[in-house]
C-alpha cells in the first residue's frame, strides 16, 4: 500500500450502500402488476384496480430509491471507482438492448428474405402450389392474412426522424454546455430534446391510429404487421424511457446539479438516446423505406 493511500484509505475505498428494503418492494409490485394483468385477461373486474396498485408501488420505489442514489450522489458518496463501475455497466446494459434489438431485427430479415418467399414458391406433394395467388413479396401478411395497406415512409416517420436527430444535436448542444459549465445552454438543450421526445412519441401514437383504423394494418396483418409493431413498439417504449430519464436529469440541472467534472448520470442517459436514435434510423431504413 502506497502512502497515500495510507494516509486517505476511506477516499479509495468502494461505496457500499446500507440494507434496502427497496429490492423487496419492488419485486411486490411487479408481481402485483402481473397479478393484475392476468386477472384482466381472465375477465376479472378487479383487475384493472390490481394493475393500478402494482404501478403504484413501482412509482413509489422509483421516486424512493432514485432519489436516495441522488442523494448519495450530491454527498460524495462516488468517486473515481464508482464512476468507472457506473460506466462499465452503462456499457454492457447498452450491449444488452443492442442484442435485444438484433433479435427482433433478425426475426424481420429471416421472415422478409426466407420464409415468405418460400411460402410462395411451396409445392405440394402432388406438384401443385399450395397458394397459387400468393407471390410471396414483400410486405405481406403471408398467404391467408388480412388486407392492409403499408406504411409509407415520407410521410410521419420521416418527421419523426427528423425529430429523434434533432434532439441527438440538442442533447449534444447541452453536454457541449455542461462541459464549460455554462448551465442556461445546458437547461436549454434538454428541456429541447425532452420535448423533442414527447413529439416524436406523439406522433407515433397518431401514426398507429391511422394504421389501426384506416390501413387495416393491425397486430393481425400477418408477418409485416407482427414485425412493423414488435420494432417499432418496442422501439418507441425505449423513447418513453429515455424521455422520463432527459425529464429526470434536465429536473437535477435545474436544481444546479453535475459539475463539469462530475456527471455521469447526464452522460449515461446520454449515451442510451444516442442508442435509440440509432436504432430509429435502422427502423426508418429496414421497416418503413425498403
Amino acid at each position: 500500500m502506497t502512502e497515500s493511500m495510507a494516509a486517505q484509505p476511506h477516499s479509495h475505498h468502494y461505496h457500499v450502500p446500507q440494507p434496502s428494503l427497496y429490492p423487496f418492494i419492488l419485486s411486490g409490485g411487479m408481481f402485483t402488476l402481473a397479478l393484475g394483468f392476468i386477472l384482466k385477461m381472465n375477465g376479472f373486474a378487479p383487475g384493472p384496480w390490481v394493475m393500478l396498485g402494482g404501478v403504484g408501488i413501482i412509482l413509489y420505489v422509483l421516486f424512493g430509491w432514485f432519489g436516495k442514489v441522488i442523494g448519495e450522489s450530491q454527498a460524495g458518496a462516488y468517486r473515481d471507482w464508482e464512476d468507472k463501475s457506473f460506466r462499465y455497466g452503462m456499457v454492457w446494459f447498452i450491449a444488452s438492448e443492442v442484442a435485444f434489438f438484433a433479435a427482433f431485427f433478425g426475426a424481420l430479415f429471416y421472415v422478409r428474405t426466407i420464409s415468405v418467399p418460400e411460402l410462395g414458391n411451396m409445392v405440394s406433394a402432388h406438384g401443385t402450389t399450395l397458394w397459387p395467388d400468393f407471390t410471396g413479396a414483400w410486405p405481406s401478411a403471408g398467404p391467408k392474412g388480412a388486407q392492409f395497406t403499408p406504411m409509407g415512409a415520407w410521410g410521419i416517420p420521416a418527421l419523426n426522424t427528423a425529430l429523434l436527430l434533432s434532439s441527438g444535436v440538442t442533447v449534444t448542444w447541452a453536454h457541449w454546455a455542461l462541459l464549460k459549465n455554462k448551465r442556461t445552454q445546458l437547461n436549454l438543450g434538454l428541456a429541447a430534446t425532452v420535448l423533442l421526445g414527447a413529439t416524436f412519441l406523439g406522433f407515433q401514437a397518431y401514426e398507429y391510429y391511422h394504421a389501426y383504423h384506416e390501413l387495416g394494418l393491425t397486430l393481425g396483418a400477418g408477418a409485416y404487421g407482427a414485425t412493423f409493431y414488435m420494432l417499432t413498439g418496442f422501439h418507441g417504449f425505449h423513447v418513453t424511457l429515455g424521455a422520463i430519464m432527459l425529464t429526470v436529469i434536465l429536473g437535477r440541472t435545474l436544481k444546479g446539479h453535475f459539475t463539469p467534472e462530475r456527471h455521469f448520470a447526464f452522460e449515461g442517459v446520454a449515451w442510451y438516446w444516442h442508442f435509440v436514435d440509432v436504432v430509429w434510423l435502422l427502423l426508418f431504413v429496414l421497416v418503413y423505406w425498403l
